[in-house]
Parts: C-alpha cells; sequence; structure tokens
C-alpha cells in the first residue's frame, strides 16, 4: 500500500506544471496546499493507479484513500475523486459515515468537497435513497465544508429532476447561512433543480428573495430566462 503511495506522489511531482503553480492558488481564498498538476494529468495518474487499487479489498482502498487525503495535497484528494465513482457497485449505504468524517477532518476547500460529494456522495444516494436522510442532517451542521457537501452532494440527480423536495429541505436550512461557499452550493443545487423545475425553483427564489444572500440568488437563476432573471432580482 506504501509502494502505491509513493509511486502515485512521484508521478504528481514529475508532472508538476508551471503554470499550473502560478495560477493554482488563485482559485481558493484560503491557502491550499497542491503541487500544481493539470487536473487531465491527475485524472491519468489515478485511472493507471486504479487498475492496481481495485484489486485490493475495500478496507485497504478506504485506508488508501484516507491517506491521500491525510496528506492535505488537492491533486491527493482528487485522485481520490476519480477513483471512488468507479467503485460504487462496492459501496454501501452505512459508508456516508466513512465520507462523512472524511469531509469533517480533511476536507478544507471547496475542490476537495465538491470532488468528493458530486459523483461518489451523490451516486451513493441516488444507489440507496435511505442514506439521504442522513445526509440532509450535515445542513445542520457548524461544518462549513457539511453544509455545502449537503447541497452539493445532490448536484448529480438534480440535474434528473431528482429528489426536489429534499433539495428545498436543504436549502431551507441553508438559506441565511452567511459563508458564501455554502451559500454558492445551496445556490448552485437550486440552478440545476431548474433545468427540469423552473416554476417551482423560481417560486422558491420569489418566496425567500427578502433573505436569501444575493450571492446564492445569482446562482439559483443563472439558467433562467432573463425576464424571470429581472423579476427574481428585484428588491421589493
Amino acid at each position: 500500500m506504501n509502494s502505491i503511495l509513493a509511486q502515485i506522489r512521484k508521478e504528481l511531482e514529475v508532472n508538476t506544471d508551471t503554470q499550473t503553480q502560478k495560477s493554482f492558488q488563485r482559485f481558493f481564498k484560503e491557502q491550499v496546499k497542491y503541487y500544481g498538476v493539470k487536473t487531465e494529468m491527475v485524472g491519468k495518474i489515478a485511472k493507471k493507479y486504479w487498475k492496481q487499487v481495485q484489486t485490493l479489498d475495500k478496507q485497504k482502498i478506504f485506508a488508501l484513500c484516507e491517506e491521500l487525503y491525510r496528506s492535505d495535497y488537492t491533486e491527493e484528494a482528487f485522485v481520490v475523486a476519480f477513483w471512488l465513482p468507479n467503485y460504487i457497485d462496492h459501496l454501501k449505504p452505512s459508508d456516508l459515515r466513512v465520507f462523512k468524517r472524511w469531509i469533517e477532518h480533511y476536507v478544507n476547500n471547496w475542490a476537495k468537497c465538491d470532488g468528493l460529494c458530486k459523483h461518489t456522495i451523490g451516486d451513493l444516494i441516488q444507489k440507496y435513497p435511505e442514506t439521504l436522510e442522513e445526509m440532509k442532517d450535515w445542513a445542520k451542521s457548524g461544518n462549513r465544508w457539511l453544509k455545502r457537501a449537503a447541497a452539493v452532494s445532490l448536484i448529480v440527480p438534480a440535474k434528473k429532476g431528482c429528489f426536489l423536495q429534499d433539495a428545498l429541505d436543504i436549502c431551507d436550512q441553508l438559506l441565511i447561512d452567511g459563508d458564501d461557499m455554502v451559500q454558492k452550493g445551496y445556490g448552485w443545487l437550486l440552478k440545476e433543480e431548474s433545468r427540469i423545475h423552473q416554476k417551482e425553483i423560481y417560486d422558491y427564489i420569489i418566496k425567500n428573495r427578502r433573505v436569501m444572500p444575493r450571492t446564492a440568488l445569482r446562482y439559483a437563476i443563472e439558467l433562467m430566462p432573463k425576464e424571470l432573471k429581472i423579476e427574481a432580482m428585484k428588491k421589493d
């Protein structure tokens, strides 16, 4: 296991890109730890080593993922984000608690949060809808990344029009949160639900626009026709 980690880290080191190193930090408000490897290259490295990793038992795979998170390098977290969606057939509802612990202990920027949530947790929820109530409780957390995760984990299902009421329940909980990372997360969720449920999302926005932060509102209306955007942005 340590050999695989060492090989991955060596490949990340030798594939650093000068331009990526210079620009990486500008995407984040908080200080992040990174090699400076292009996302496409991280994907290639992850795919290469997944061929070895997928033959291991689940406990060892999760241990490898946790070690990658523990390093704090953003690209190592990206490797986990590339791996786990390929492992969805082996995931169980109880794994949601493992992912929650990872978010609490290792996730410290939006990229790590979204990388784990969009597909791995989103796919788990679609496979096991009974996990949804447990995940929705994350919106009540004091942890900014768990709160964002509650919204972002429904992004992919939302594109298909799934879990509308659950999405609105999460948005209700996060509605007046002062953290812009949380605001952007639930605004994004509303935007994706609006692809299929435009009227319901528009009505929700109009109902709550007096208290909804403008950051969340702007995200939420992004896909709507111009006339609806103008109406939604009016201040009563």
